[in-house]
C-alpha cells in the first residue's frame, strides 16, 4: 500500500486522513490514530510534531531534552500539558467516526522512571502522583489518552456510542 504522509495541522485531520487513505485498500473497517503532547505555554508544541520535535532521527531522550530546554524557567500553570489522542474509523473511503480523549498532567523538570516511551518520563500524572514512566502498564492503559480514545472507538464499534 502507498504510505500516508501526516502533513495536516491537527491530530484529527491526520487520524482521519490515515483512516480514509487505508480504508481504500481494505474491505473492512480501518482504525487509525494520531496522538501527541500539547503544552499550551509553548503554543501547543510539540503537538502534531511530537515524534519529530527534535528533528529527523532524534531519539525519545533527544525530544525530552529539547522539551525541557524550551520549558526551562517556566513554573506553575505554565508547566501544564496534555497528551491527546484522536482515533478515526473509516470504511470504503468514508469516515464512520472521529473520537478523541486526553490525559492532563504537568511537565517535570527532569525525567523520572524507566518504563514507557516518548515523553512519559517527564509527564507527571497528578491523579497517581507519578510520571507515566513510573506507573504500571495497567495504570497507563486505564488513564492514558490512547487507552481512553481506543475504548471510545471500541464502544462506537459495539454500538454503545452515538
Amino acid at each position: 500500500m502507498p504510505p500516508f504522509e501526516e502533513t495536516a495541522p491537527t491530530f484529527a485531520e491526520n487520524s482521519a486522513g490515515k483512516a480514509l487513505h487505508f480504508s481504500n485498500f481494505s474491505g473492512g473497517v480501518v482504525l487509525a490514530d494520531d496522538s501527541g503532547l500539547v503544552v499550551p505555554a509553548l503554543g501547543g508544541a510539540p503537538g502534531v510534531y511530537s515524534a519529530r520535535y527534535a528533528g529527523p532521527g532524534a531519539s525519545d531522550a533527544d525530544r525530552v531534552q529539547k522539551l525541557l530546554r524550551e520549558m526551562k524557567g517556566l513554573q506553575g500553570e505554565n508547566r501544564r500539558a496534555s497528551f491527546v489522542c484522536v482515533t478515526s474509523l473509516a470504511q470504503g473511503g468514508h469516515i464512520l467516526a472521529v473520537l478523541s480523549d486526553l490525559a492532563e498532567g504537568v511537565i517535570t523538570t527532569e525525567p523520572r522512571g524507566s518504563d514507557g516511551f516518548g515523553y512519559d518520563p517527564v509527564f507527571f500524572f497528578e491523579r497517581l502522583g507519578r510520571t507515566y514512566a513510573e506507573i504500571t502498564r495497567d495504570e497507563k492503559n486505564q488513564y492514558s489518552h490512547r487507552g481512553k480514545a481506543f475504548r471510545k472507538a471500541l464502544a462506537f464499534m459495539q454500538g454503545r456510542l452515538p
